[in-house]
């Protein structure tokens, strides 16, 4: 049997920390928290830890919010992604 796929829109907030790197966590995703030293790795970490909260989403038979959920049509969909790059390459000093 095939499972449907759906594509969701997760909300994460990046603490920077004082000792450096971030932590991240979701306001809509309970039980979402993870890290990372940079904002790239930090993110690779979040993609990681939504897959084991879904998975206990599942075994609760608990619904993901259903705001997460991107209607997919013929309309342009906004997103937003974070991209690390060597900015002195593009703002001069």
């Amino acid at each position: 049997m095939s499972t449907r796929k759906r594509t969701l829109r997760v909300p994460l907030l990046l603490e920077p920390q004082p000792e450096g790197g971030y932590t991240v966590t979701s306001p809509a995703i309970r039980g979402l928290v993870t890290e990372g030293d940079t904002i790239e790795e930090a993110m690779n970490h979040a993609k990681e830890a939504f897959a084991v909260v879904l998975e206990f989403y599942e075994d609760d038979k608990r619904p993901l919010p259903k705001e997460l959920l991107v209607e997919e049509s013929d309309t342009p969909i906004e997103t937003e992604i974070l991209v690390p790059i060597a900015i002195d390459e593009f703002i001069p000093a």
